[in-house]
């Protein structure tokens, strides 16, 4: 490996453990993509010779599904968790020329072990709100090392049981992600949690509400791998920002790649259709694109060009329908979309997905905060890199002084308003 970069990759039943030695020796590459639209997934590739240690581990069933994968990876002494997954499938390539037959194992992140059985004959949840029914569902889960980060939603809405008894519908990822959705939030599972979100220091008896991540203070606990966060709670895009990535700065580059793309007609006001019966249409109320946790990231935000009302909230209470708005709206306004790739050694660290990176030297227009959506690992034998999607909602950068920066250390988000540009002065020099 390289100078500065460390590879441990861990397999086992339920808690994973250090490969044998023999394994790490036939490690030919890994390639794992953490997304915040969809499954994060992996796929290691080792040497498969005749004989091998590999194939007498493989015939005895060392990497069948559905056995758990940890990849950690060590770049200048800071570890981080690449994946926390489960083996799914595996791929035997035989050849004829000596040394290039290959095993592939391919798997999904821990999430696809919630996703097994279709609970909905079985549980009811009377009197429950969804944040308790979601920490009902994980609390099976702890065992396995993922413990819940639950944010209460604005509007804690209790059924009645005299009115209506909620039942689970589907697996526990399929519910957990449509309860997500009813209150504009979002789930995952994450091996590598976000800077600001607590996690207790010993594994929870039971699943306890935590509070919000605007009040919460990190307790400072080292990365454990096999341990992971299941949050369940607003998409967060105020985090503190991170190594900034460089473009067109000759000697001074730290990225590959980097382009940008902007969809003028995909931006789209939602609007709140409110029916009065002395009218004889209903009236549009628009909702907000950007809120507190989903603030600018630029000074200039396009003009949309699409309405369309917000559907499919008809069985929602107000409140739950403007949070659905919100969220939907705040995606919509990622019309700027970014993609490029980099050498993690010339980096000096990873870049992150569902976290903030400044980008310089793009442009004035491109340069500033942005939304990391995805990125792509590609491990070799002395190569490391990183291909990475970005997003955004404003073009031109804020300055340090801007609102965005004082949410990512944490700080209240002041109304919104950003700082004029200095004439030949750079915003964040």
């Amino acid at each position: 490996m390289l100078k500065g970069l460390q590879l441990s990759l861990m397999i086992g039943t339920a808690l994973p453990e250090p490969v044998p030695a023999d394994v790490t020796d036939a490690f030919l590459s890994a390639q794992v993509t953490q997304a915040s639209e969809s499954k994060s997934g992996f796929s290691v590739s080792f040497a498969f010779g005749k004989g091998s240690a590999v194939r007498r581990r493989f015939d005895q069933g060392f990497f069948d599904p559905p056995r758990r994968l940890v990849l950690v990876a060590t770049v200048n002494g800071q570890p981080n968790t690449l994946m926390d997954g489960v083996i799914t499938r595996h791929e035997v390539s035989s050849s004829n020329d000596p040394g290039q037959s290959r095993l592939t194992v391919i798997g999904e992140d821990i999430s696809r072990l919630l996703d097994l059985v279709d609970f909905s004959w079985m549980w009811k949840y009377p009197a429950m709100p969804a944040e308790a029914r979601v920490a009902l569902i994980l609390a099976k889960y702890v065992p396995l090392g993922i413990m819940p980060v639950i944010i209460p939603s604005v509007n804690l809405d209790i059924p009645l049981p005299k009115d209506r008894i909620p039942s689970h519908m589907g697996s526990d990822l399929q519910y957990l992600t449509y309860l997500a959705n009813s209150v504009g939030y979002v789930f995952f599972i994450d091996p590598d949690p976000l800077p600001g979100v607590p996690i207790p220091r010993e594994f929870p008896m039971l699943p306890s509400m935590l509070p919000a991540v605007g009040a919460a203070r990190a307790l400072g606990v080292s990365l454990v791998p096999g341990r992971s966060i299941a949050y369940w709670g607003p998409e967060l895009k105020i985090s503190k920002p991170q190594h900034s990535l460089i473009v067109n700065a000759d000697a001074g580059s730290n990225v590959d790649s980097l382009s940008f793309t902007f969809d003028g007609f995909s931006k789209t006001v939602y609007l709140m259709l409110i029916r009065d019966e002395k009218l004889p249409v209903p009236i549009p109320i628009p909702i907000p694109d950007v809120n507190p946790l989903s603030p600018p990231l630029g000074q200039r935000q396009p003009i949309p060009l699409r309405a369309e009302p917000l559907r499919g909230v008809a069985k929602l209470n107000p409140l739950q329908a403007v949070m659905v708005g919100l969220a939907k709206a705040a995606r919509a306004a990622e019309v700027i979309s970014g993609s490029g790739s980099l050498n993690v050694m010339r980096y000096g660290q990873l870049l992150k997905a569902r976290r903030l990176v400044e980008v310089r030297g793009a442009g004035y227009p491109h340069d500033g905060l942005h939304f990391v959506r995805s990125v792509t690992h590609n491990i070799k034998p002395g190569e490391y890199k990183q291909s990475f999607t970005l997003a955004r909602n404003a073009f031109e950068p804020l300055s340090l002084g801007g609102g965005v920066v004082n949410a990512a250390l944490g700080m209240a988000i002041p109304a919104v308003g950003v700082a004029q540009r200095v004439p030949g002065v750079g915003p964040f020099n």
